[in-house]
């Protein structure tokens, strides 16, 4: 279903997503297909050695979920922005949860612009994942 500019409003919610329980599996795969393969998110001893209490998540993972959330709302090839700031880490077993709301519409120019707030978040202890901003170029009803 297309979501269109005239449909969306100031303070609305993005709905929420829900990703996890985390598995260390998920960041083994997730370090293969990103390349990232600092050790700190495979490998248990390495990460304590570091002074972590175990291995934890690419922020990058959790950016991808946040990022997930904006294109499943605004749809495939809407996002125009998207920036993040990591606040803190996650590890194997916690489910986060994702959700956004818009702050501006902006009518004018060549697209119609929707621009939002997200956040990721421990579910379990409303912990800050990771925080930032979007915006998407949504179709206007009735345009070619």
């Amino acid at each position: 279903m297309t979501l269109y500019f005239e449909d969306v409003h100031e303070g609305d919610e993005l709905p929420a997503l829900t990703k996890g329980p985390l598995t260390p599996i998920q960041m083994v795969r997730y370090a293969g297909a990103s390349g990232d393969f600092n050790p700190i998110h495979t490998v248990p001893d390495m990460a304590k050695m570091v002074g972590l209490d175990g291995i934890i998540a690419h922020g990058m993972l959790i950016m991808a979920y946040a990022g997930q959330l904006v294109t499943r709302w605004a749809g495939e090839g809407a996002l125009r922005q998207f920036k993040v700031r990591f606040s803190g880490m996650t590890k194997p077993g916690e489910t986060v949860v994702c959700r956004g709301t818009v702050t501006q519409k902006i009518e004018g120019g060549t697209e119609a612009l929707v621009r939002g707030k997200l956040t990721v978040k421990g579910q379990e202890d409303d912990s800050l994942k990771l925080k930032g901003e979007f915006t998407v170029a949504l179709p206007r009803r009735g345009a070619p």
